[in-house]
C-alpha cells in the first residue's frame, strides 16, 4: 500500500530559510510541501486555502505572530496540526503556544530529521516536543526556579505585548485583532502594570530581554 503523503506549509519570514527547509524536506520520503507563508496572514490564508497537515512556523512570524496564527488555524483548520519552531530552548511562550492549539514545539537548533519526525508525529494527532523543551519546561515547574515574567499573561495580552513590541499602534493592533482601540489602550495598561513598565518602550527592553521578540540583528 502507498503511503500517505503528508503535505506541509512552511512559515518565515525569510525567504532563504524557506527555500532550504523546502529542499530537504522534499527529500524526505512521504513528505511534500505544498506551500510557503512570509506572515502571519499568509500562513492563515495558506492553511485556509491548501488544508494541509502539518504547518511549520517560525513563532516570531511578522504581522499577527505567531500565537495568534495557532489560535486562528486551531479554530478554522482543526484538520492542520502547527509545529512552533522557537529560537530559543527556554522561549517564554511555548507553553502559551501549546495552549492556543499547537501541536509541537521544536528549536532552530534541531537537525531536518527531527523535524520530519515531529510533522510525522503530529500528523498522526499525538504531540511532539523535542527532548531539550520538554526538559526545559519539566525543570520550570519545579517549585523553587524562577517563573517568566510573562507566565502571569493572558494570551490576548502576549499578542497585544507581541504587536506593541513589533511597533504598532493601537489603531493598527485593534484592525490586527478585531478589537476596539479603548480595549487595546486597556490591554496595554495592564501590561504595564502586570510587568512593571510605563511605556513602550521598556515594555518593548523587556521583551527583547527575555527572548519574547527579537532584534534585528535577529533577522
Amino acid at each position: 500500500m502507498k503511503q500517505k503523503q503528508i503535505r506541509i506549509v512552511l512559515a518565515d519570514h525569510q525567504e532563504l530559510v524557506r527555500c532550504g527547509l523546502r529542499r530537504l524536506l522534499d527529500d524526505v520520503a512521504g513528505l511534500y510541501v505544498i506551500g510557503e507563508a512570509a506572515t502571519g496572514d499568509e500562513v492563515v490564508a495558506q492553511t485556509r486555502d491548501l488544508k494541509p497537515d502539518v504547518v511549520v512556523m517560525d513563532a516570531r512570524i511578522p504581522g499577527i505572530g505567531g500565537l495568534e496564527v495557532t489560535r486562528r488555524i486551531a479554530r478554522a483548520v482543526p484538520v492542520t496540526a502547527v509545529v512552533v519552531v522557537t529560537r530559543h530552548v527556554d522561549d517564554p511562550l511555548q507553553s502559551q503556544y501549546l495552549e492556543a492549539g499547537a501541536s509541537g514545539c521544536l528549536t532552530k537548533h534541531c537537525t531536518i530529521e527531527e523535524i520530519a519526525d515531529a510533522a510525522r508525529v503530529v500528523a498522526r494527532g499525538e504531540r511532539y516536543l523535542s527532548a531539550d523543551i520538554a526538559r526545559q519546561m519539566a525543570l520550570s515547574m519545579l517549585p523553587g526556579n524562577e517563573q517568566s515574567p510573562f507566565d502571569r499573561l493572558s494570551g490576548r495580552e502576549v499578542q497585544v505585548l507581541m504587536l506593541v513590541a513589533q511597533g504598532h499602534t493601537v489603531h493598527a493592533i485593534s484592525e490586527r485583532l478585531c478589537l476596539s482601540s479603548k480595549t487595546v489602550s486597556t490591554y496595554r495598561y495592564r501590561l504595564f502594570d502586570k510587568l512593571g513598565v510605563g511605556n513602550d518602550v521598556e515594555l518593548t527592553r523587556l521583551a527583547i530581554r527575555h527572548g519574547v521578540v527579537g532584534t534585528a540583528m535577529d533577522a
